[in-house]
């Protein structure tokens, strides 16, 4: 019998400043900050209950991350990600993703998760809420990347999901952008769930080739 296994997640935050980075990369993740948006630290402090010395804190650990921006005399922003970045981001998910799908065991807890993504995008997408169809969206790869049962991978994704977003958040037409994955999530979990791993990750890494060749064509048009 294949061996159980608990789906994988980030390692828990050490610190208050540790816990309090993870909450803004989420905020990131759900498209609740912009790329390019400035960040104030008196309301930042206010709004998460925290000193400005743990905000300022919390601040360099995601600047080094590359998630925020300090500009001498201009204060923190939100960073605008790079076509450099954008296809280096797609290049680390084929590598993580594909390889967690086809080595997985399709009974894995994580697919619970998969399945409530993809549930909760088919949802967003009737009432035509295109941001949260892109939060189900990271909801789901998030969980494909759980399959692998390392935390490592799990916090590594979700920094890139964090970087991801902001582009996303750069394009005006977001139906434009999501809705055709809604489909293709649903595909690759009845694939998963019948067994077929190695379909499914051959049309995962497929779907991440057409998701960045869209992602460049009309990011390029926005930031030229």
């Amino acid at each position: 019998m294949p061996q159980r296994h608990l789906p994988a997640r980030p390692a828990a935050p050490s610190s208050l400043a540790d816990t309090v980075a993870h909450t803004i990369r989420q905020q990131l993740i759900h498209g609740e900050l912009r790329a390019g948006q400035h960040l104030s630290e008196a309301q930042l402090s206010q709004q998460l209950d925290i000193s400005r010395n743990t905000l300022r804190e919390v601040f360099r650990i995601l600047i080094k991350e590359g998630l925020l921006h300090h500009a001498p005399n201009r204060g923190v922003s939100v960073v605008v990600p790079s076509i450099a970045d954008i296809i280096d981001i797609y290049r680390v998910r084929r590598l993580i993703e594909c390889q967690s799908l086809e080595k997985a065991w399709p009974l894995h807890p994580a697919h619970k998760q998969m399945q409530r993504a993809v549930e909760d995008g088919q949802q967003a997408s009737q009432a035509r809420d295109w941001r949260a169809v892109g939060t189900a969206n990271m909801a789901f790869h998030a969980a494909i990347v759980a399959l692998a049962d390392s935390e490592r991978l799990s916090a590594m994704f979700e920094h890139l999901a964090a970087e991801l977003r902001l582009a996303f958040g750069l394009l005006d037409d977001p139906e434009y952008l999501h809705a055709p994955y809604v489909d293709h999530n649903a595909r690759l979990l009845q694939l998963f769930m019948e067994g077929q791993t190695g379909a499914a990750a051959r049309e995962l890494e497929g779907y991440l080739v057409q998701s960045e060749r869209m992602v460049l064509a009309v990011y390029a048009r926005q930031v030229a």
